[in-house]
């Protein structure tokens, strides 16, 4: 007699409860990026109010992409929000891994997405392809919307533990701002003199606004567990 378990009985049992639950996440995730993008524009709009720079070249805007993209100019800065939608989880050795919570039920550690990048604007303006890009935070949230934050300064060790409760506008408003305020401390660093000393006719020709781009400074990632 044939005492194995029936694959097809695994296969539903998965289908009921991961599948379900990665569902369940990814709907808990577009809600909470279309907040966030309502408290983005929320904000950008009270600054517009607020801020009296003495250049009318120094510009805050927020431009809606798609559904899952959305972007923040600040003067020189770019911000970039992407909802990624694949489901994922982390390493057994991540310090969220430990929690109890995450080991009461498999289905609690599935996370959905979230990337904060910052660009340099004259990046996107000038088309510099080779310009570089910076993480400064990565929310993730579950299918119960509890979720965590990996970033930058602040951004590394406010959040960094998963929530005791769902996230909520006010903790998408702190994020933003925070992103904002991290992004404008962080200066542009010219790049070495030597390495900039010497260029072809063709990157005087063809990358003119390339040469001697500086780079930004921090954004180093951390995360801090209990």
């Amino acid at each position: 007699m044939n005492n194995q378990p029936d694959p097809l009985e695994h296969i539903q049992r998965l289908l009921e409860s991961k599948s379900t639950a990665k569902q369940i996440t990814y709907k808990n995730l577009l809600y909470s990026f279309s907040i966030l993008s309502k408290e983005s524009k929320r904000i950008v709009d009270e600054l517009k109010k607020k801020v009296k720079p003495g250049d009318e070249d120094v510009t805050i805007d927020f431009k809606q992409i798609n559904e899952h993209e959305f972007h923040v100019k600040l003067a020189g800065d770019l911000l970039i929000f992407v909802l990624h939608t694949n489901v994922v989880t982390f390493d057994d050795e991540h310090a969220v891994m430990k929690s109890v919570y995450m080991k009461e039920k498999e289905v609690n550690r599935y996370f959905g997405q979230i990337m904060i990048y910052n660009f340099m604007s004259d990046s996107i303006k000038y088309n510099r392809l080779n310009d570089p890009g910076y993480l400064i935070a990565r929310i993730v949230i579950n299918h119960e919307s509890r979720f965590l934050v990996e970033g930058d300064r602040q951004l590394g060790f406010l959040f960094n533990t998963i929530s005791e409760k769902a996230i909520g506008e006010s903790d998408l408003n702190t994020i933003v701002k925070l992103c904002l305020t991290t992004a404008i401390e962080n200066d542009l660093m010219a790049p070495p003199f030597p390495q900039v000393q010497f260029i072809t006719l063709f990157q005087k020709t063809e990358k003119t606004q390339e040469l001697g781009a500086g780079q930004k400074i921090g954004f180093k990632m951390s995360y801090h567990g209990n």
